[in-house]
């Protein structure tokens, strides 16, 4: 079983940065796949970045250049690095961990909300 405790949102201004964590419970952080997910008002849940146990990662269209996600195994924890946020950044962000070797697990987080605004 992994819990997941997501920290570091808040009010930003535009073009400002924030730095989320997420910090998973449990003896398998390093065979999980790490995502953040978010989901503004009135809009479904998309996935931002995602990172596996080797390190490769992926991102939305809209993040690349100014999101980046990191994991360190050592502290089971994952990190969105978030630049140059934008209004349409807002959000409630959320950690989503997946095991994929047998039994396969999903995990979600609590969320974390983000807020960038004049």
């Amino acid at each position: 079983q992994v819990q997941l405790v997501e920290s570091g949102g808040g009010l930003v201004q535009p073009g400002e940065s924030l730095r989320l964590s997420c910090a998973a419970s449990g003896r398998d952080f390093g065979i999980l796949s790490m995502n953040w997910y978010r989901q503004a008002p009135g809009k479904q849940r998309e996935l931002v970045a995602f990172i596996n146990p080797a390190g490769d990662t992926n991102y939305v269209d809209s993040v690349k250049g100014r999101f980046t996600i990191s994991r360190d195994n050592a502290k089971s924890t994952v990190y969105l690095h978030m630049n140059s946020l934008k209004p349409d950044d807002t959000a409630v962000y959320y950690c989503y961990a997946l095991k994929v070797r047998p039994p396969v697990m999903a995990y979600w987080g609590q969320g974390t909300q983000v807020t960038v605004s004049s």
